[in-house]
This record gives C-alpha cells, sequence and structure tokens, in this order.
C-alpha cells in the first residue's frame, strides 16, 4: 500500500483554514485511491501524542501548549522527528519552518513541499518575521525534492530559486455549490440575492478600504456583508473601514461553519475579491464554486484564476463604478456567474486537484517514475 504523510497543517477535519482544507480534501482523495494517509494533527493543550482514525486517515495528534508562531514551530519540529522514523513519502504544507526539513533530507526521505504565496513579503509581517520566512523559502527551495505552487506565477517566482524540474503548479479547490439552506442567511437579518459578500482577513493588502468606499458610494438597495475578526477599537485599518461603510455594509464578524459559508456565498448577488498578493486564493475559488459573479482587484494573481468571469478593478472609483453596473444588469450578473461556474469546473474541482497530487507523489513513492535527471535527491536547488 502506497503511504503519504501529511505535515505542516493544523489537521483535519479542517476548521482553521486554506491549508487544512486542502489537506482535507487531498487526503481523502487519496484514502479512496487507495493510499494510507496519515495527517499530522496539532493540538492546543499539554500531554502526550496519541493516534487516532478520522473518516479512514490515520491521525498523529501532537498536544502543544504554546500559541502562535513558537507554538507552530514546536508542532512541526515534533511532527518531522516522528514522520522521519519512517521512510514513507512526506507532503509538507508551507515552508514557515523549513529549517526542520533538513531532517527529512539528511534521511534521504522524499518530501514534497507546497509552497504557497511568497509568504515572506507580506508587509504585515514586520522585518524580523519576514528575515525568518524569506530564509526558510530559500532552505525549502534546496530541501523539497518537489515544490508546489499554486498559481503560475508563483511557479515562476520559484524558478528563479530552484530548478525549473521541482517545480509543479497545483491549485486549491472547492466543491461545487448546486443548493443552500437560506436559513443562515435569513438567521442573520440577510435577504438571499440582495446582498455581495466580502471575505477575506482584514488587512490592507486585501484592498477593503477601496472595497468599502467604493461599494458606499452611493446608495444600492444591496447589502454589503463583511466577513472577518474586526477591532476598531485597537486596529487603525479595522477603524477607517468601519467608518468609511454606509449604512447598508453589514460586518458579520468571523464565519467558520462550512455550511454557513456556503449558504451566504449560494445566495449572494455577487462578490468581491481585493486580494493583491499572494497566488490562487481559496475564498475567491470558493465564490467561483457557488456560481457568485465577481468584482476582483485588477493583478496577474486574479486575473488567471477567474479568466474573464469578472469585472476588474483598481480604486475606489472603479469598485463603485463596478458595483453599479453589476447590480443594474441582470444579464451581466448571470453571465459572470456562469462565467465563475465554468472556470471552476475546468481547474479547480478537488478530483482534479487531488489527482494532480496523486501523480506527483506516485513518482516519489516509485522511484521508477522519476526522469532519470532527477533521481538523486541530493541535487542542488539551482
Amino acid at each position: 500500500m502506497r503511504t503519504v504523510r501529511i505535515l505542516g497543517t493544523h489537521g483535519v477535519p479542517a476548521n482553521y483554514g486554506g491549508f487544512e482544507t486542502a489537506a482535507e480534501n487531498v487526503g481523502l482523495f487519496l484514502r479512496d485511491e487507495g493510499w494510507r494517509v496519515i495527517i499530522y494533527c496539532q493540538v492546543p493543550r499539554s500531554g502526550a501524542m496519541w493516534e487516532d482514525v478520522w473518516h479512514g486517515i490515520e491521525r498523529v495528534n501532537i498536544p502543544v501548549a504554546r500559541e502562535g508562531w513558537l507554538g507552530t514551530a514546536q508542532f512541526d519540529l515534533k511532527s518531522i522527528l516522528h514522520a522521519s522514523k519512517f521512510g514513507d513519502v512526506c507532503l509538507t504544507f508551507g515552508y514557515n519552518t523549513a529549517v526542520f526539513n533538513v531532517i527529512q533530507r539528511i534521511k534521504r526521505i522524499p518530501n514534497v513541499i507546497n509552497m504557497d504565496g511568497i509568504e515572506w513579503s507580506r508587509a504585515r509581517w514586520g522585518k524580523v518575521k519576514q528575515s525568518i520566512l524569506w530564509t526558510n523559502e530559500r532552505i525549502a527551495c534546496w530541501v523539497g525534492n518537489d515544490l508546489i505552487a499554486d498559481h503560475p506565477v508563483i511557479e515562476d517566482y520559484l524558478a528563479t530559486r530552484a530548478r525549473r524540474s521541482k517545480l509543479t503548479t497545483i491549485t486549491y479547490g472547492a466543491n461545487a455549490i448546486s443548493e443552500a439552506s437560506i436559513a443562515p442567511v435569513t438567521a442573520r437579518g440577510l435577504v438571499p440575492g440582495e446582498y455581495l459578500t466580502l471575505i477575506c482577513r482584514p488587512i490592507p493588502e486585501n484592498t477593503i478600504l477601496e472595497l468599502v468606499e467604493g461599494f458606499s458610494a452611493e446608495h444600492r438597495g444591496h447589502s454589503l456583508v463583511v466577513l472577518g475578526n474586526y477591532t476598531p477599537a485597537t486596529d487603525e485599518y479595522h477603524r477607517s473601514v468601519m467608518e468609511a461603510a454606509s449604512d447598508e455594509v453589514v460586518f458579520l464578524g468571523a464565519i467558520y461553519d462550512p455550511g454557513d459559508l456556503a449558504a451566504i456565498r449560494f445566495h449572494a448577488s455577487g462578490y468581491l475579491h481585493g486580494h493583491t498578493v499572494g497566488g490562487t486564493n481559496p475564498s475567491l475559488v470558493e465564490a467561483m464554486a457557488a456560481g457568485n459573479p465577481v468584482i476582483a482587484h485588477d493583478n496577474p494573481y486574479n486575473r488567471w484564476v477567474v479568466d474573464q468571469g469578472a469585472l476588474y478593478f483598481r480604486t475606489a472609483e472603479d469598485v463603485a463604478s463596478a458595483v453599479t453596473r453589476l447590480l443594474g444588469d441582470s444579464a451581466l450578473r448571470a453571465e459572470l456567474g456562469s462565467a465563475s461556474r465554468a472556470r471552476h469546473a475546468a481547474e479547480f474541482t478537488w478530483e482534479r486537484i487531488g489527482g494532480q497530487y496523486q501523480e506527483l507523489l506516485n513518482r516519489r513513492v516509485d522511484p521508477r517514475l522519476l526522469a532519470t535527471s532527477d533521481t538523486d535527491l541530493w541535487k542542488g536547488s539551482k
């Protein structure tokens, strides 16, 4: 039986973020394909490690009392030390603690690393954490046997740091939503089909202020539903966003329940997406899977993901114009919604993505599938 050990996430079931959702869906796909799947799970408490089974996936549960970066680093180190007792191929999500992945390299244990976006470049980390992330990115490019980019632009970036033969683009996925209860929508005072959504981490690089300003430029007869944890008392940017909002903007806080999120997306009349950095954003893919018309920030990341299925903006004035156009044209909404579904079905289903992961992992499980030029695990990154 082929075996893979999945590291670097909080574990399954997914209730944290994009990496966890990917680990869960890829893990379930591989399980159905006959793999033995072991996922390392971070448990926020003290105590001894234990193992159990969740939906046919083996879990190694590692208690970590510390929070934040130090807790993550402790969890990653313990996971790697445990996984390195075996010769199984590893699938690692993220490079934040790639210095520990040197252990797998020394032991010649194949390690496939999902490199996420250009995480070190995010201004919110500050100079010290940016330096740590930059260093670990370079280490990951050396120690990883295969590197996964979630977007072609990220692959091109990684090609400046690693051999192109090590690189593969595999995006994030989402399950198509064809129906959903209206209960989670009406319970929050929303009217199905009469609101737009904005779902992202509340930081400046996600262009939230411009989106809220543009939407609030005039009366819409629609709501803008903003999800995320906003703390205006302690965060100046959060305060600016909330002060710019008209009375048609609704801040619902963070919602983590997958069923509720699916319903809110499905019954929306459109989705606003302001991400300016990174690669393929899970929230954007999930909006497309729900058939949402999209208004997206104009950059190479978003243009490749949505393609022709969106209106694009760069300024708050662009947002105002795009919202007016979208809400005033039902035929345009239907056209963009169909384009979102078609693009999702072509590129972003978990079946497609799981198959891509399996193809890549098969090459490491069976070295005969590797090209001759790539069989030496000790070759440099570039």
